[in-house]
């Protein structure tokens, strides 16, 4: 199936985004679930979501050992307004490039279900966007600087609207991850995620490596055999599918981590022009600022927060939510004893304090480049 080319509305030099913000301040009259529904409300959710329409709701449901991910109970909340549009939404994620317990579509669903994202909990099913093993994608064209078209969880391109929802941190790659990396890491299948992290073939640890023949079998490009007994991937042929790395019994076929930060975030956000391909007016973005760790939620654990705890973010602009989440952390003084080694007073920038090498303004600067969104926002609190 192929997709047309991505195109935003265009919007003027001086217009500014708007993002609303729900402060974690709640009373016995208004409590957190209110705030949700306020900015549900101020983000039009009823004129993004139309009856009958299949509406994905994109979230991280946290590697076994995490617990910063977004409590299921708020998503509890999006799914019941979302059904109150008459309209049928659905979990979803995309399968890990690397070995671990969200490496498939079994073991991803059965640590979200222990995680709280289950049937009575959250009201809605959990749908894997990539299939069984993260290779049920579609090409959607977006003829962007570096990808003319991109490879997106086949249920996301098939929902009607989408949702991000997306656990506000810290990232090793990117300075920080929140709607752009939930949309363009998360939603891109195996091969899409290689192919942002990656431009050459995964390589084989020979010292590993048994000739048990496994990845031979089930590499689709035939691009695979035994050299000297030991598994050799021959480049040329290699299609990215990546899907050896994820069934080697030994773990050793490796991911060649090859791409410079700058080039990664920009394909990053190319990827996440792929997954609001046709959804431009039917997709919206909630940010949640809590337990703010300074990595992803990928790794095994959480590390203490960076700041305190701020709110709830919503937008119809993803660059712009994004950049006032960014801005709201910077603002806030940082806590001792944490990730953060020296700028915790207000105003300094965290991120850049723990991943001096990464600027994470990258993915802000070419999503605004490539249509995705403004930079520039009005903060408004609900």
């Amino acid at each position: 199936m192929q997709m047309g080319v991505f195109q935003q509305p265009a919007k003027s030099s001086s217009m500014k985004s708007q993002v609303f913000f729900a402060s974690l301040k709640a009373t016995v009259q208004r409590n957190l679930f209110d705030k949700i529904d306020a900015l549900l409300d101020k983000t039009g959710l009823p004129q993004r979501v139309s009856p009958g329409d299949l509406v994905a709701i994109k979230l991280h449901a946290g590697e076994k050992g995490n617990t910063a991910f977004i409590r299921p109970i708020f998503i509890r909340k999006i799914v019941d307004r979302v059904k109150q549009c008459k309209a049928k939404p659905f979990l979803t994620d995309a399968s890990t490039l690397y070995r671990g317990e969200r490496g498939d579509a079994v073991s991803h669903l059965t640590i979200a279900i222990e995680h709280g994202f289950n049937y009575a909990v959250v009201n809605a099913p959990f749908i894997i966007a990539d299939g069984v093993r993260g290779n049920t994608y579609e090409k959607v064209r977006v003829n962007q600087r570096i990808f003319k078209e991109v490879y997106i969880g086949a249920e996301i391109v098939h929902a009607d609207a989408l949702i991000s929802c997306a656990h506000f941190k810290g990232h090793e790659l990117t300075g920080f991850g929140g709607a752009l990396k939930n949309l363009g890491m998360g939603c891109a299948s195996r091969q899409g995620k290689l192919s942002q992290h990656s431009s050459l073939s995964p390589k084989v640890d020979s010292n590993l490596c048994t000739a048990c023949e496994e990845c031979i079998q089930r590499c689709p490009a035939e691009a695979i055999s035994l050299s000297n007994r030991k598994a050799r991937i021959e480049q040329k042929k290699c299609i990215g599918c990546a899907e050896c790395i994820t069934i080697c019994p030994q773990g050793a076929i490796k991911i060649r981590w090859n791409e410079p930060v700058e080039v990664f975030q920009k394909k990053m956000v190319e990827y996440a022009c792929g997954a609001l391909k046709g959804k431009e007016k039917k997709a919206l973005f909630l940010n949640f600022l809590t337990q703010i760790s300074p990595a992803c939620d990928c790794y095994g654990m959480a590390d203490a927060p960076i700041v305190p705890d701020i709110g709830i973010l919503a937008s119809t602009d993803p660059v712009a939510i994004d950049h006032a989440s960014c801005d709201l952390v910077n603002n806030e003084k940082g806590l001792e004893g944490t990730a953060l080694k020296a700028n915790l007073q207000k105003g300094k920038d965290k991120f850049l304090d723990i991943y001096p090498k990464v600027d994470w303004t990258i993915q802000l600067q070419y999503a605004e480049e490539s249509g995705l969104g403004s930079r520039k926002y009005e903060l408004i609190e609900v």
